[in-house]
């Protein structure tokens, strides 16, 4: 005879009256909603376990610290540009007009107790949640995770940097201090370097002339109701893509398209990551304790007729600085209007085409490829040496923007012309990108021979024999089964064939030369990569090295 105790039944039998009112709470839920049988289906998923994959873990829990410390920070800060005179405890600017999100600004930093540590984490929480967030996207581009089926995803996550980053900037330029005063200038002007639109988008989100008077109000609901509600809602959306497509999984034995091999969500996979979320808090506390940034009163309140030196706005805008600084003052007349290249370009245009080509890449690697199979396993950068090269090249074009961004500083430590710096840069840009693209591509195919070699004679042993006519070798040991799979467990993608330029008939085939052009973008992505070693030449080349430790 089966006997079956249900939650309620297995609580009331316990001694412990607590754990009798919890199952009956589990069990009056679990009677309306049968709340049971999802947890036991999802509470068991399988995570991977990978140090990469706590890049996206790093990103939710500084988001979560941003959320929790700006919840703190509304208490206090006032967003009016309203004039107030400044008699509170920072002395050197007492008697001074100040703005009241200036003067709570300074309330917070001196007043409120704790103000000081909860803005700066806030603010470094911030720059960890961008960073994380970009690492974690770059982390999905070099190991091609965006691939079909999460295309969706990836743009869910470009999104999300997108919004981080517009919404730090909106949070920077909350205090109305002279240096985010001096970023807010910068975006009027490319704001009014777009053609015949500038100067109303302008006048409409300053209120008026600039500064106008209600651009912080304005800022303020953007900053903590707008964008942080579509922050929420497309993370949301990103978890629920992430539980429903599965975890991808790096290449090894037993990890295929079809499974994930790993830990359970409950307990192991949720254990580890509450862990680690106070690891990241903590690091974070302790920056905030320890280094300081952003320090408003240095800065004092903002006055349009003044701009500040030496200073730099927070590094994920860096960039779009560095490009205004080296871009050539180009400028052409249109129908007796001038348009300004050097602000719109770098401006407008730059970012446009970068946030453009990144939502895109997924289907034109796609589209060149010919690849349009499902993927949960990883791929090591080393085996997609062109994607690779494009991401490395990418990352010296932004490096080399963010150093520009600070080419004033680097021409006095360097002790050069400012113009000197500028110029270096300029040209670094044009040939930087592809001359890492070219180093980067030849490193992974050298990576690509040495796993080959590794596959084939084993790893290196340190072991140096003597033959009887002098002769010096160095004994390899081979490899596990384990280790020698993953090595070869990628595939080999084959060029596309563009095939005949007309059938059978002698009719020409209308999308020959578009296939053509394909078939050259897939020979330049897969035309030089290095072949795996096939089952013969591992047991030729095993057999010859038996043959000769017996010699």
């Amino acid at each position: 005879m089966d006997v079956t105790t249900t939650t309620h039944e297995r609580a009331s039998t316990s001694a412990n009256p607590a754990i009798k009112q919890a199952g009956k709470l589990v069990n009056f839920f679990d009677e309306r909603i049968t709340a049971s049988h999802w947890l036991k289906r999802n509470l068991r998923k399988v995570f991977p376990d990978h140090w990469s994959f706590l890049l996206g873990e790093i990103a939710m829990w500084s988001l979560l610290l941003v959320i929790l410390s700006g919840v703190f920070l509304t208490f206090w800060f006032k967003p009016s540009m309203a004039h107030v005179t400044y008699e509170g405890a920072y002395v050197p600017l007492r008697g001074i007009v100040v703005s009241e999100a200036y003067a709570s600004t300074l309330e917070l930093s001196f007043e409120v107790r704790g103000g000081l540590l909860m803005r700066q984490v806030h603010h470094w929480s911030t720059l960890i949640f961008i960073a994380a967030m970009s690492v974690h996207m770059l982390r999905h581009f070099f190991t091609g995770s965006f691939r079909k089926p999460r295309e969706l995803n990836w743009l869910v996550g470009l999104s999300l940097l997108v919004l981080g980053i517009t919404n730090g900037f909106l949070g920077y330029s909350l205090p109305d201090d002279q240096l985010s005063g001096t970023g807010l200038r910068i975006v009027e002007g490319g704001m009014l370097a777009i053609p015949v639109v500038g100067t109303y988008l302008s006048y409409f989100i300053f209120g008026g002339e600039y500064p106008g008077e209600d651009i912080i109000s304005r800022f303020y609901a953007l900053h903590i109701l707008l964008v942080p509600g579509l922050i929420l809602a497309l993370f949301a959306l990103h978890l629920i893509l992430l539980w429903y497509q599965k975890h991808t999984h790096w290449a090894g034995p037993g990890k295929t398209d079809k499974n994930v091999v790993g830990y359970p969500f409950f307990p192991v996979y949720m254990a580890k990551a509450g862990g680690f979320m106070f690891i990241a808090w903590g690091f974070i506390f302790l920056m905030a304790a320890a280094i300081q940034i952003n320090p408003v009163w240095f800065w004092g309140p903002y006055d349009p007729a003044s701009v500040s030196a030496g200073t730099q706005p927070d590094w994920y805008i860096g960039f779009l600085d560095g490009a205004l600084r080296i871009m050539p003052a180009w400028k052409i007349d249109i129908f007796g209007s001038e348009l300004t290249l050097s602000v719109i370009i770098p401006a407008v245009v730059l970012p446009g085409l970068i946030v453009t080509a990144l939502a895109l890449y997924p289907w034109i690697e796609r589209k060149f490829t010919g690849d349009t199979r499902e993927h949960h396993v990883l791929d090591r950068p080393r085996n997609v040496p062109v994607r690779t090269g494009l991401g490395v090249g990418f990352i010296v074009f932004y490096v080399l923007l963010w150093i520009a961004g600070g080419n004033d500083f680097f021409a006095t430590v360097l002790h050069l012309p400012v113009n000197w710096v500028s110029r270096f840069l300029q040209i670094s840009i044009i040939l930087g990108p592809p001359l890492a693209f070219w180093i980067t591509k030849r490193i992974c195919l050298g990576l690509q021979r040495r796993d080959r070699d590794k596959v084939l004679h084993g790893d290196e042993s340190g072991i140096v024999i003597v033959s009887p006519d002098g002769e010096f070798t160095e004994r390899h040991v081979s490899l596990t089964q384990a280790h020698a799979y993953t090595l070869t467990a990628h595939e080999r993608p084959t060029p596309l064939d563009p095939g005949p330029s007309t059938d059978a008939h002698g009719i020409p085939n209308p999308r020959y030369k578009a296939n053509r052009r394909r078939a050259r973008i897939s020979r330049f992505y897969f035309g030089d990569v290095i072949e795996k070693p096939t089952e013969a030449e591992i047991r030729a080349a095993h057999d010859g090295e038996h043959h000769e430790i017996e010699q």
